[in-house]
Order: C-alpha cells, then sequence, then structure tokens
C-alpha cells in the first residue's frame, strides 16, 4: 500500500485537548507511510491558546496550510488524500460542508473529500443540539462523511484530561484504518 494522504482541520469550537492528542498520536505513527497536511483556523489558534495555554501547535511536524491557501493540494481531487479529519468540528463549519459553502481551505478540503467518495470525519464538539446541527449533520452523514462526536468514554478508567481525549481520538484513528495502542472492550 503507498502513502496514507490525511489531511487534518481544527476549527474554533472548544476541545483543543482533542486535536493535541490527535496530533501526538499521528506523530507516534511512525510505522505508517503516512502524509499530513494541517489547516487551522484562527480561532482554533485562540481556543488552543487558551484551553491549553500554550503555542505547541506550531511544534509539530506536519506540513502547515494557511485557511485560505486554496494551491494546498488536497484543495483538489487529483492530490488524492484519502481521508479528511475535522477535530474539533465546529457548528459552523459543519452547517458550510452540509451546504456545499467552500469559503475556506478547510471547507474546500472536506468538499473535495466528500465529491471524491473518500473518508471525512467530523469529530464534532458542541452541546446542546439544534434541529439544525442534526439535520447538518444528516446530510453529511448521507454524502459519506461520517459524524464522530467528541463524547468520550470513561470504562478505561482515564485519569487526565488527555487519557479521556484519546478515547474519542482512538476511536478516530480506528475509523481512518490506522493502528493504533489503545483499550479495547473486553480485551
Amino acid at each position: 500500500m503507498g502513502k496514507r494522504k490525511v489531511v487534518i482541520a481544527l476549527t474554533g469550537a472548544s476541545g483543543a485537548v482533542y486535536a493535541k492528542v490527535l496530533l501526538d498520536k499521528l506523530m507516534t505513527l511512525e510505522q505508517e507511510d503516512l502524509e499530513v497536511g494541517l489547516i487551522m483556523s484562527d480561532n482554533a489558534i485562540e481556543v488552543w491558546k487558551f484551553e491549553l495555554g500554550n503555542e505547541l501547535y506550531r511544534d509539530y511536524p506536519f506540513k502547515r496550510y494557511g485557511k485560505m491557501d486554496f494551491y494546498a493540494p488536497f484543495a483538489s481531487g487529483s492530490a488524492k488524500y484519502d481521508t479528511m479529519i475535522i477535530c474539533p468540528c465546529s457548528m459552523g463549519t459543519l452547517g458550510r460542508i452540509a451546504s456545499g459553502v467552500s469559503n475556506d481551505l478547510t471547507t474546500r478540503a472536506a468538499d473535495v473529500i466528500l465529491k471524491e467518495r473518500r473518508k471525512l470525519i467530523l469529530v464534532t464538539r458542541d452541546t446542546p443540539l439544534s434541529l439544525i446541527h442534526i439535520n447538518n449533520m444528516k446530510t453529511v452523514t448521507e454524502a459519506g462523511g461520517v459524524i464522530c462526536p467528541a463524547s468520550p468514554s470513561f470504562y478505561s478508567l482515564p485519569k487526565t484530561f488527555e487519557e479521556l481525549a484519546a478515547t474519542v481520538v482512538d476511536r478516530v484513528l480506528d475509523l481512518v484504518g490506522l493502528e493504533v495502542s489503545s483499550y479495547r472492550w473486553g480485551a
């Protein structure tokens, strides 16, 4: 199998810890032949700094793309990126994807992933949900996307916020088909 090409987008929804754990885990997957492209909205940067109290998002070795960089390879289906994960995914981003509005690189890349029938995973992070949110989730699901709410599990008895976030991130990486060491129920 050739190199896996994955786009990671961080939006301004609360839950920067999920993004951090996702990026940390992707860095440990040395056995995987991965190419990772990273997009962060302005709000994602602000939420990261506020919630995590640092600017470590700058230190990841992944290729970063500007939020309006439509020359990024994954802005076109011909680049053959096979997966996109939006983590955390704001309800605004969900709504733009559901309505086909490609007003920035994140929504354009999601549009490309869906039209090419590849894997789009949205780690939504909001509660409660309005009927508009639910209908947008339905629309994205019917278009082939996967809604994976940031609803952590507790049966692994996590002791830190990062361990709790990992219960969601590990599920996301399972959905991608990447091999991760994780707590498994009944194992």
